[in-house]
């Protein structure tokens, strides 16, 4: 199986994300560290997705996009090529099936934590200013991106209510646009461009980066047996 992906770098630090699949990713010092993980990770990431892998997998990059970004604290604005012009309603509705799926099984992790305000994490401050360590604080960082996204490509948005409902009610807002399915490429934000398509690939790879250190933490918690697996990080 092919697997398209897309390069993303600071000096040695990596993101690799996956065409095939919005939203998985790998990190590493290296490329070469970040493409070994692959593997791993897309078959995990259709295990979540409910579908089976291939063992083999022919890895290939397509774009690459050099940073000036701390891309080790997984920050990003690469917009992908394959990521503008229209997109067909079926592709559409696939895509926002998948980020309102994480929405929900990303609630369900959080909602699992015996107390979401204890945890095992040391406190650790980066240039964008202290890193989430409870599932409290991991869960408001990110659904609390929901108006951000949403007003990058123009769609008045809010945080409010739940990480499930406020992202269900961004993409209604959305719709009621006649052309949502071809809108242009914009410039939002410090001079990042965005599209639908990156949107709704930045929430579901915004919520596996936070869901992964959201259940590692737990798991370091609170015990294995305490916390679901829900994203199959561990299967």
């Amino acid at each position: 199986m092919r697997i398209d992906c897309v390069w993303e770098h600071n000096g040695n630090d990596t993101l690799l994300y996956v065409n095939n699949f919005p939203g998985a990713f790998t990190r590493g010092a290296s490329m070469e560290e970040a493409m070994l993980k692959m593997p791993e990770e897309i078959r995990r990431f259709r295990l979540w997705m409910g579908e089976t892998s291939p063992d083999d997998y022919e890895i290939e990059i397509v774009q690459e996009k050099e940073s000036d970004l701390q891309i080790q604290d997984a920050d990003s604005d690469v917009l992908f090529s394959t990521e503008e012009g229209p997109l067909t309603v079926e592709e559409y509705r696939r895509l926002k099936s998948l980020a309102l799926r994480s929405a929900n099984d990303f609630y369900t992790l959080y909602s699992s934590f015996p107390d979401k305000h204890r945890s095992a994490l040391p406190y650790r401050k980066t240039f964008y200013g202290p890193v989430p360590r409870t599932a409290e604080e991991m869960y408001q960082h990110t659904k609390n991106v929901n108006e951000y996204y949403f007003s990058e490509i123009g769609v008045s948005s809010d945080n409010e209510g739940t990480i499930v409902s406020c992202r269900a009610r961004g993409f209604k807002t959305l719709e009621t646009n006649a052309d949502y399915l071809s809108l242009d490429t914009v410039t939002g934000s410090y001079g990042e461009q965005w599209s639908v398509r990156k949107v709704l690939r930045r929430f579901i790879w915004h919520d596996r980066i936070h869901a992964k250190a959201m259940y590692r933490m737990g798991i370091q918690t609170f015990g294995a047996d305490s916390i679901p697996d829900v994203f199959g990080f561990c299967r």
